[in-house]
């Protein structure tokens, strides 16, 4: 008897009807639905740059020339609009930080130029920047784990991008010890949290002879971070505080 040949050896017949074929109309569909989702975002961002983070989904889908329903139908609601939109500008930004560590010669610099670009990056359009890190942003979805927070996510990636060349510089032998130096892997974590509240207390400060520059305020925060906030004992505690302190438990 004749065996039939093994499906699994036999060549693929230009037609067979056993062989899926790939939907060119679905294949279409999601390239425009992909494009239509960046040409959204895109007018959203110049709609929250001009309006202010506050802008509503009605302001937003207004300047896009469109219902507010086609924003709800991409994005579900105001939160996934907020991350769609920080996934553009945070991504953006984080490149910008890592081309800045990159092409610095030394730790100290490559901090410096971080967080230059991080302010640089925000003055560019502060609204924007507000509106992709405010927390608990209204119409947020009842579902919501806190699994896509973009912006704890970016945090994180500099914060690691930064402990290696900084936990080298604390450990290296050229340098002498100091006595915060027992767990530098908290540096970086800390590093990140003050040029993140400083940062956003410069955007919202009105300009002024008071308002340092970006390259000020970047030289500033390295500074306060590299070499401490000056010399010398801290001033001495008032009697009163000092009384209090030693009465407590």
């Amino acid at each position: 008897m004749k065996l039939a040949p093994s499906r699994k050896n036999a060549s693929v017949v230009p037609g067979d009807p056993s062989v899926p074929v790939p939907d060119g109309r679905s294949s279409r569909w999601t390239e425009h639905r992909t494009e239509r989702r960046r040409e959204l975002i895109k007018t959203a961002r110049r709609a929250i740059d001009a309006l202010g983070p506050g802008a509503s989904m009605e302001d937003i889908a207004a300047t896009a020339d469109t219902s507010k329903s086609v924003y709800y139908r991409y994005f579900g609601d105001k939160t996934g609009l907020q991350r769609a939109v920080a996934e553009v500008v945070l991504g953006q930004m984080q490149q910008k930080v890592l081309d800045a560590a990159k092409a610095a010669s030394g730790p100290r610099e490559g901090f410096h130029s971080m967080v230059l670009a991080y302010l640089q990056m925000a003055q560019t359009s502060p609204n924007v920047y507000a509106f992709v890190t405010r927390v608990g942003i209204a119409e947020s979805s009842a579902s919501d784990d806190g699994a896509h927070d973009t912006l704890a996510h970016f945090l994180a990636a500099v914060t690691a991008m930064i402990s290696r060349p900084v936990r080298a510089f604390l450990l290296s032998p050229e340098r002498s010890a100091g006595p915060d130096d027992a767990a530098p892997e908290y540096w970086p974590t800390a590093a990140i949290g003050m040029v993140r509240s400083a940062g956003e207390q410069w955007l919202a400060t009105p300009p002024g002879p008071g308002r340092p520059t970006e390259e000020q305020l970047a030289r500033q925060i390295t500074g306060w971070l590299f070499d401490g906030i000056g010399p010398g004992e801290p001033p001495a505690l008032p009697s009163t505080t000092r009384r209090q302190e030693k009465d407590m438990p």
